[in-house]
């Protein structure tokens, strides 16, 4: 018993290794980009490396890396590995340079598998999280986030009803801003904001939201694109890497 405990706890240590990754992500059923990365390490049930595309907790993401055989659950005679990944942290990093400050994202996945769950095809922007692990592959498998980003913080009741002035923006594939514009916020709190604009953004899609006096930059995801009763589109974000500051605002 003590060298099966002895195994099954060296299989979850995890081991450094900076394997290339090719990590691949469907916002929207509209978008989509592809990411090469490096791990910072691995072990047969998950991984963790940066991106500089936004994702958050609950996404699945496709990887493509030349993992060690004895690491993998699957796919052993194969060249490349292959596998689906569930975003289980993500730990926002800036950092300082002559261009400016720029924002990268450490990751923690785990694998759940060679093929991702008919939920995502019908919608890629569905969250998921870990159910149990497969008796199959022992890789986890995953079950469906009911009414993600719904609790008592986006009640609202901490939602103040102000015009906050903002710049919207919008990324294209390759993580570059691909569409701007200045408007205001019809409701903002500390975790997100609904944001009158006419850009074309879908539900799933991250956006960066500028207040336009003091300068503070948000990552946030879209969590719905409607049109209001006044004909007016508006988009409900939530804040992806930190607070938005509400102190003084009426």
């Amino acid at each position: 018993m003590a060298d099966f405990k002895d195994k099954s706890k060296r299989l979850r240590e995890r081991v450094k290794l900076a394997l290339p990754v090719r990590v691949q992500c469907r916002e929207s059923a509209e978008h989509e980009w592809v990411e090469m990365s490096r791990l910072i390490d691995v072990t047969p049930f998950g991984a963790r490396f940066v991106l500089t595309h936004p994702t958050e907790r609950g996404r699945l993401l496709h990887m493509t890396l030349p993992m060690p055989r004895q690491l993998r659950c699957l796919d052993h005679v194969e060249d490349q590995y292959r596998v689906w990944a569930l975003v289980r942290h993500v730990t926002p990093r800036a950092q300082s340079g002559a261009s400016g400050t720029t924002i990268s994202f450490e990751v923690g996945v785990a694998f759940t598998g060679k093929t991702p769950p008919a939920s995502y095809i019908a919608d890629p922007s569905t969250l998921y999280d870990v159910n149990s692990v497969s008796a199959e592959n022992s890789l986890w498998t995953v079950r469906e986030i009911e009414n993600p980003g719904k609790s008592g913080v986006r009640s609202e009741k901490t939602r103040l009803q102000v015009a906050v002035g903002v710049r919207v923006e919008a990324f294209d594939e390759e993580g570059r801003v691909s569409a701007s514009e200045e408007t205001v916020t019809e409701n903002i709190s500390r975790h997100g904001a609904a944001v009158w604009t006419t850009l074309k953004t879908e539900r799933g899609r991250f956006v960066r939201l500028t207040n336009m006096e003091t300068g503070l930059s948000i990552i946030a995801v879209v969590r719905a694109a409607r049109l209001g009763p006044d004909g007016i589109p508006r988009l409900h974000l939530e804040f992806m890497d930190r607070e938005w500051p509400i102190e003084g605002l009426e």
